[in-house]
């Protein structure tokens, strides 16, 4: 957790760091990604559920200097970004969390559609929740996505994500092509709306 809720006195954050799988690394977003990122996020395929491409390199840089923080203004949330390396090939996407202070993560990946299908997305996403299991004391994750998006429904149910309740859906006032997805590992035996 980001603080200590009894005490109001803040716990020491662990730092971000390299993360290796069998065929991937997971290296701390800075602002040097961006040239090669904003390449990757020039493929159309990424927007046919989410978003715009960056409108160019030198903003995207910004936002990924204003991004090493690594914390929010107001210290309740981390941001932890991590660019996803394929050795030999190169940046091949990006995941991402926020976690909160109550023990709880958003999620968020994008993958060039090149790499599609070969189970990187998995692998890195995989890696990152362990990562913030381990060091960040995450135990709900959360994902929001098109409920058209039916890939990345499949990659979050292999990782333990259940559709959440209609209550929780309700709360997020999420707009009606959106759906949240949830992994609550301090129960397991309920997930979503189980």
């Amino acid at each position: 957790m980001l603080t200590d809720i009894d005490s109001g006195a803040r716990d020491v954050v662990p730092s971000m760091r390299l993360i290796a799988t069998p065929r991937l690394e997971l290296d701390p977003q800075l602002a040097e990604h961006a040239d090669e990122m904003f390449l990757l996020l020039q493929d159309p395929a990424l927007y046919r559920y989410e978003n715009e491409a960056p409108r160019s390199v030198e903003r995207l840089r910004e936002r990924f200097a204003r991004l090493e923080s690594r914390m929010s203004g107001d210290g309740t949330e981390a941001w932890l970004n991590w660019i996803v390396r394929l050795p030999g090939v190169g940046l091949i996407g990006f995941v991402q969390a926020t976690v909160h202070h109550d023990g709880s993560a958003g999620i968020a990946y994008v993958f060039g559609s090149a790499h599609w299908g070969n189970g990187y997305a998995h692998e890195a996403v995989r890696a990152m929740l362990r990562e913030l299991a381990e060091r960040w004391k995450v135990r709900v994750f959360r994902a929001v996505l098109k409920r058209d998006n039916a890939r990345s429904q499949r990659l979050l149910t292999r990782l333990a994500f259940a559709l959440a309740c209609p209550d929780d859906q309700a709360a997020e006032s999420l707009p009606d092509d959106e759906t949240l997805m949830v992994r609550d590992m301090r129960n397991a035996a309920r997930q979503g709306c189980g």
